[in-house]
């Protein structure tokens, strides 16, 4: 009778140890292979041999990474190909870590694993390389096409008339920016290959906006037609008839600005020798007094003022000043502030 319990314990001993051999059996050509869920660079090499996970990575890695780097702005485009680019993919070192990740667990739970089906998830990025002053070349090319200067709105005088010269905003490769997005197309297979050359304006010192207002009223003086111009947002307002400077006072020629206004002034006779006893004076507003009605100085005693010899208009009778008919300044004092740019040809 003592038998039988020796027996039936020899009997699940043995039946155990069979189990586990089977176990081990199993387990021993599970090790060989890497676990389901295992990726490399994207690449699913779960349930592969690691020699075969290094073929099937090398080729589609090589496959996706030799696509060219394409820099656009526009309808214009730069590229980088992959051999430009140096590009050298090692993935031993991420195929050992995959293949090592077969030996987690003993070997009940990797044999169970097996036979489960269950994933381990894991992701594993191989080592890349590249050529940085293939990239440092690409960015060149991409700044030398599309970098633009800022130019400055600018106001000039053509044959007598205003014109301007609208200001153009100016280009600038956001080169950090790109260079990174380069960079990751290069060593990430997922990443996109098409890249957008970002970019920043570049103001003008002036811009055209800025010159408009600046030039919003500007007085152009011909004093070989007797003209005086006015000048409203860069159009024709209105035209004077004037007096300008006799030979040996000549009204200056050049760009000034009014640098101020009055109304029926007071008259500041320059020290020269055409004003005679009167030189280094002041004459107040009346009779004797030649600045009628209204004064806009110019530059160092030259102004526009007013008249009383009308029949001076249209000649060279005045001893620099810009001379109008009084009703003629009257009207235009109002319409030119103080600053207002004025052209003396």
């Amino acid at each position: 009778m003592r038998q039988r319990p020796v027996l039936l314990l020899t009997t699940v001993l043995a039946v155990l140890l069979v189990a586990c051999g089977g176990v081990l059996v199993a387990d021993a050509s599970t090790t060989k292979k890497i676990p389901q869920g295992v990726t490399i660079g994207g690449v699913d090499v779960g349930g592969m041999t690691p020699e075969a996970a290094r073929t099937t990575a090398t080729r589609e890695l090589t496959d996706r990474l030799s696509r060219p780097v394409k820099v656009v702005h526009s309808e214009k485009e730069w590229n980088l190909t992959a051999k430009g680019a140096g590009i050298k993919v090692d993935i031993d070192e991420a195929v050992a870590r995959a293949a090592d990740l077969s030996d987690d667990g003993n070997a009940f739970v990797r044999v169970y694993r097996s036979v489960a089906g269950n994933e381990v998830r894991r992701e594993f990025s191989p080592t890349s390389t590249y050529n940085r002053y293939a990239i440092t070349r690409l960015l060149d090319r991409v700044e030398k096409g599309l970098h633009r200067e800022p130019k400055s709105a600018s106001v000039a005088l053509e044959n007598g008339e205003l014109k301007m010269t609208k200001g153009q905003v100016g280009l600038r490769l956001k080169r950090e920016r790109v260079a990174d997005l380069v960079r990751t197309a290069l060593l990430d297979p997922s990443a996109k290959h098409q890249i957008s050359a970002y970019t920043a304006k570049i103001q003008p010192k002036e811009s055209t906006a800025a010159v408009r207002k600046k030039y919003s009223t500007v007085l152009v003086a011909s004093r070989s037609s007797f003209k005086l111009t006015l000048y409203k947002d860069m159009k024709v307002s209105k035209t004077y008839g004037i007096s300008v400077g006799k030979a040996g006072n000549d009204t200056p020629a050049g760009q000034y600005t009014i640098g101020n206004k009055a109304e029926n002034p007071a008259w500041h006779v320059p020290n020269s020798a055409w004003a005679g006893e009167l030189a280094g004076t002041v004459v107040p507003p009346g009779p004797s007094n030649p600045i009628k009605a209204r004064w806009l100085g110019i530059y160092d005693g030259v102004g526009i003022h007013g008249t009383s010899d009308d029949a001076s208009i249209g000649t060279n009778a005045s001893h620099g000043c810009l001379r109008m008919h009084v009703p003629d300044v009257i009207d235009l004092f109002p319409r030119v502030p103080v600053g207002t740019p004025i052209y003396i040809l």
